[in-house]
């Protein structure tokens, strides 16, 4: 610490001159953001403009809780004044709330200051010192819980013995180090890692949020581990600023082009690898090939279009006897390229990509090339990525399926009605459910029961399907179907005649003569449950607005109940058509 930096501190914390920035922490799930981390800046003309720096110098100057007490205060007021949304993560250094704030409860009053509500309020540990005391500070802790306030431990990962300050004090939060996030997607064993705390993090029940996330191929890998990782932070978002979004700009994996997992395209494979001309020489190609071991094709482009290929394989074969070089010395590729390559547009489907190169037993096979919409070339696609992104489809799509049906389950339902909403198109949305199926599985038992569901769940998909709809199985004997909207009604009124049809086969030949069971309840009463049958609740949205996924998901339960109190197989519509967000 020099006496400049002394001067600059003190004079910093006299007159308050500090900068607040706030950077998104975004819900993955929930496609929002789900609060801002309070970040602090010393002026931009001083040397202690780094908050590292700052917080360095005020600890050798014994200023370290005055400072961090006024970034403390301007953080949440400033949070107040800009009214944003979620929660506010604090950063606050361990040292001063086992010291001052612990005794005084001098946050909650800068809180009550503010008109926030605790609860709004995340206190993030910080570590520029290590703890001493563990006890004092789970008593701290707990305090700060007994208040309303929430709790995260910062940097997993890094730091002073944080594995430890997990296990001890059980936060809330853990903010995972941005070490562990860089190139995930490129480094298997960070995200065998990432496996494993995440398991942690669920056992605990605490939530794992990723630092750090700049690319959008490590927010893909994240989105697609097991289950998913919902809580993010990262200049891939958001950089820290004065004025924060309020709203994500940046899209989640489920409204873009990877929204279902089945929707992805040829963008997710394409590599931009540089073009040559039709009268680039072969000596020069030859050459590019010799230095770059890993080139296995270039395209041939000519005002912008791709015309042909060159592989690599044929092409070296050409240079496998003496004369090799004298034959081809003043060549052009042209001469010796492939004129049929295929070329896929980069929003073609992967399956129809796949099925495109099954098709084509005319070209080798093993690198194609991918144009924009207008035919331009962007860059080339090999079939061992196509191949690795099909099997990560796949595998995604049986851990995210009902283990019972093999129908979708919550979170691919989610991720195809978000994508349903960003096309901007009309559909309707329809929550089926059976009635009258506890009576049936307590008399029948769970094996019948669950022939039930499985024959429901074939009925539905072989309705969907012929609609070209999507069908998910929420659990339980609960489903989702996506439908268009100019064939929803035929296909829930099908479904209505086809159940109410085989709904007797399920019963014993005396039951069947009765039309239903008899059960007795725990207080020795009988009471009759007619056949199984079916509650469809249908919500048309026709006007998508800013409808969310979540609103409408909240509206068929409601609309769900409505359907149930109907007697026998029964369709409950919402008429009004839109889907209003209570945003």
């Amino acid at each position: 610490m020099t006496t400049q930096e002394a001067l600059w501190l003190n004079r910093i914390i006299a007159a308050e001159d500090l900068q607040v920035l706030f950077q998104p922490i975004v819900d993955a799930s929930q496609q929002a953001i789900h609060g801002y981390e309070a970040l602090i800046r010393g002026p931009k003309t001083s040397p202690l403009h780094s908050p590292l720096r700052l917080f360095d110098v005020a600890l050798q100057a014994g200023l370290l809780v005055e400072l961090d007490l006024l970034c403390r205060r301007l953080a949440i007021h400033r949070f107040a004044e800009l009214e944003l949304p979620g929660l506010l993560f604090l950063n606050v250094m361990p040292l001063t709330i086992v010291e001052r704030d612990f005794e005084e409860g001098i946050t909650l009053g800068f809180i009550r200051e503010s008109g926030l509500p605790p609860e709004r309020v995340v206190i993030e540990l910080t570590e520029h010192v290590p703890i001493h005391d563990y006890d004092l500070m789970r008593q701290a802790v707990d305090h700060y819980r007994d208040m309303g306030f929430q709790v995260a431990l910062d940097d997993l990962g890094a730091g002073h013995s944080s594995l430890r300050h997990w296990s001890e004090l059980r936060p809330d939060f853990v903010k995972l180090d941005r070490h562990f996030i860089s190139g995930i997607d490129q480094e298997p064993a960070k995200r065998e890692f990432l496996r494993s705390i995440l398991d942690v993090a669920r056992s605990l029940d605490c939530q794992l949020i990723a630092e750090g996330v700049e690319t959008a191929a490590e927010h893909l890998c994240l989105w697609e581990l097991d289950r998913g990782l919902a809580l993010l932070q990262g200049f891939y978002f958001a950089r820290p600023s004065s004025e924060p979004p309020i709203k994500l700009h940046t899209l989640l994996p489920a409204t873009t082009q990877f929204a279902s997992p089945a929707g992805r395209t040829s963008r997710s494979i394409f590599r931009t690898l540089e073009a040559v001309a039709p009268d680039y020489s072969v000596l020069m190609l030859a050459e590019r090939f010799r230095h770059c071991p890993q080139l296995r094709c270039v395209a041939v482009v000519e005002n912008g279009k791709p015309i042909a290929v060159v592989r690599r394989n044929a092409f070296l074969t050409l240079f496998t006897n003496p004369y090799s070089h004298s034959l081809y010395a003043k060549r052009r590729v042209m001469d010796v390229a492939d004129h049929k390559p295929l070329i896929a547009e980069v929003d073609t489907p992967l399956e129809v990509l796949s099925q495109q190169l099954t098709d084509s037993r005319d070209i080798e096979q093993e690198d194609f090339v991918i144009v924009d919409g207008s035919g331009d070339y962007l860059g080339m696609g090999s079939i061992v990525d196509l191949l690795r992104e099909i099997t990560a489809i796949q595998v995604r799509q049986a851990r995210h399926a009902n283990p019972l049906t093999g129908l979708p389950g919550n979170i691919l339902i989610n991720e195809m009605l978000t994508q349903y909403l960003s096309e901007q198109r009309g559909f309707a949305a329809a929550y089926v459910d059976l009635d009258n199926f506890k009576a049936f599985n307590d008399a029948y038992g769970y094996a019948r029961g669950d022939h039930v569901i499985i024959s429901l769940s074939r009925l539905l998909q072989a309705q969907v399907d012929s609609a070209g709809g999507f069908i998910g199985h929420i659990g339980g004997d609960d489903f989702m179907m996506l439908l268009p909207l100019s064939h929803w009604e035929n296909v829930c009124q099908q479904i209505l005649r086809s159940f109410e049809i085989i709904a007797p086969g399920f019963y014993e030949e005396s039951d069947r003569a009765q039309g239903g069971i008899m059960i007795e309840n725990r207080q020795g009463e009988t009471n009759f449950f007619p056949f199984v049958s079916v509650s469809i609740a249908v919500k048309p949205v026709g006007d998508i607005g800013t409808c969310r996924a979540l609103d409408i998901a909240a509206q068929l339960s409601e609309l769900k109940h409505q359907a149930k109190k109907i007697p026998g197989n029964s369709m409950f519509v919402e008429r009004r058509g839109c889907c209003v967000s209570t945003a």
